[in-house]
């Protein structure tokens, strides 16, 4: 089903420019090409089911991926900023026996329990050009309900899991969000955006060949070089997460106009905090737009759209997807009533790869999967997130959202990001304790920010400790791991 997403793009729109970067430049013909010669790559390297690619966002990794799925076997994007150590436990969960890679990932490689192939070996151009003179293979046999993606979760929980994503999963969503969004053939995608996340994966690789349309990479985040892309390559599609936004803002005048051409801007990974929302309107005149998502759901759930939208609220629910708002005892709550999201739909994971415990943890037997996050439907069907359930702190019997208290902190000048977690404490249970990173050329003053949320929040919602700190500790796709911080206090 994948796989023919790149056939029919091949078929329509041949001639015209699937992925580049700046090594390569791909059309969508020679694009299917490159997949064949992996196909016939990766058929004559492993009889495994599963198939490692060790590959930043690039055309190696479009043609990388579409080549193992066009194998018939399933893709395993992983997550190059692990230590080899920590790879190699991945790799042996999934009991992988091959890993594509490239040399500059050499050093990560060798410490793979597996065979690693290196695309810099392979004479690419000569392979592609030798699939282009020859009639393409049968695509594979696949359900809709194989597995085509195996992800492996990280910093939520401390222990990963592979999550099982199949044909239909991401076909799905891939045509709900397209469909949601109005995104057309004529549209440019910008991917810096690191493939072994779903939100990577689906908004910047998939979803660009089920258009037909364009994708500029730009493999490791660089403020400079996501701005000149921007700008240079007519980029009308970002999707990137705040923290990539709060970079770009801090640049001078090389960010001034450079998302001129922009048609959305999507704001994902995790909460927008009002200032960022704010000062990309203003410097860049444009208005993110929210969604939200999980790896088990393909990834996305909700989203907001140029004629959908309501700030402060994650969207309404995408085409296809089910969502209900939940008390702890499965009962649907009121509008404007906080509960846990429970998601239903084409886009919900298989399972959690060999845990069936925790497969049958997260998925009702009628198919709704917990999110653990919890939020609230407004009159107007908007979702707002009100934080996740296991992030709550309860203190003195009352129940504390900490982006609650994070955005009244980061609504002081002095700082440029803010992130709350709870504390054991004997009297009142839990207390509240706020890391904060100052602004560029700030000094934080904590007694200013605790008479600010004096003002702003009520008593015992106040940080006991106000902790000035250089960066948090954050996953890959640079969302902040409150599990981390709570370890530090």
């Amino acid at each position: 089903m994948l796989v023919e997403l790149l056939r029919d793009a091949a078929r329509r729109r041949g001639s015209v420019l699937a992925v580049s970067d700046q090594l390569a430049t791909l059309s969508y013909r020679r694009l299917r090409a490159f997949a064949r010669a992996m196909r016939d790559l990766v058929l004559r390297s492993t009889e495994a089911e599963r198939v490692g690619l060790l590959l930043p966002a690039s055309s190696l990794f479009s043609g990388c991926f579409f080549g193992v799925l066009w194998s018939g076997k399933t893709a395993v994007p992983l997550n190059f900023l692990l230590s080899g150590a920590e790879l190699a436990r991945l790799v042996n969960i999934a009991e992988l026996d091959v890993v594509i890679t490239v040399r500059p990932f050499h050093e990560l490689a060798e410490a793979l329990p597996c065979r690693v192939i290196y695309l810099e070996d392979l004479n690419l151009k000569r392979r592609i050009v030798f699939a282009m003179l020859r009639p393409a293979p049968a695509l594979p046999k696949v359900a809709p309900d194989d597995t085509a993606v195996l992800l492996f979760t990280s910093g939520t929980a401390a222990e990963p899991k592979g999550v099982e994503l199949t044909q239909r999963n991401l076909t799905s969503n891939c045509h709900d969000c397209i469909a949601t969004a109005r995104m057309q053939p004529d549209h440019r995608f910008l991917n810096c955006l690191p493939p072994f996340h779903i939100f990577g994966l689906l908004a910047n690789v998939i979803a660009p060949v089920a258009l037909g349309a364009s994708v500029y990479c730009v493999p490791r985040f660089q403020p400079q070089a996501v701005a000149r892309a921007l700008k240079e390559h007519g980029i009308s599609i970002f999707m990137a997460i705040p923290s990539m936004y709060r970079a770009l803002l801090r640049l001078k005048a090389e960010g001034d106009g450079c998302m001129q051409s922009v048609f959305l801007a999507v704001s994902g990974g995790e909460p927008l905090p009002d200032a960022v929302f704010d000062e990309v309107r203003d410097r860049f005149g444009i208005e993110l737009l929210q969604g939200y998502g999980l790896t088990e759901t393909s990834p996305v759930c909700t989203l907001e759209t140029p004629w959908a939208r309501k700030r402060g609220t994650i969207g309404k629910p995408v085409r296809n997807v089910d969502v209900r708002i939940v008390d702890p005892d499965g009962r649907d709550v009121t509008v404007g009533e906080d509960g846990e999201i429970w998601i239903k739909g084409p886009n919900v994971m298989k399972g959690y790869f060999r845990r069936p415990e925790d497969t049958r943890a997260a998925i009702t037997p009628d198919g709704w999967f917990r999110t653990g996050d919890g939020a609230q439907f407004d009159n107007e069907g908007f979702l707002t997130i009100t934080g996740r359930l296991k992030d709550l702190i309860i203190i003195g019997g009352e129940n504390v959202q900490p982006r609650e208290i994070e955005d009244v902190l980061e609504s002081h000048p002095a700082v440029a990001e803010a992130a709350v977690v709870g504390m054991p404490d004997a009297s009142r249970g839990e207390v509240a304790i706020a890391f904060v990173i100052p602004a560029a050329g700030a000094t934080v003053d904590e007694m200013e920010l605790r008479t600010l949320a004096r003002d702003r929040l009520a008593g015992y919602k106040v940080p006991k400790q106000i902790r000035v700190v250089d960066d948090l500790p954050r996953s890959p796709i640079g969302k902040v791991l409150k599990r981390k911080l709570r370890e530090m206090l």
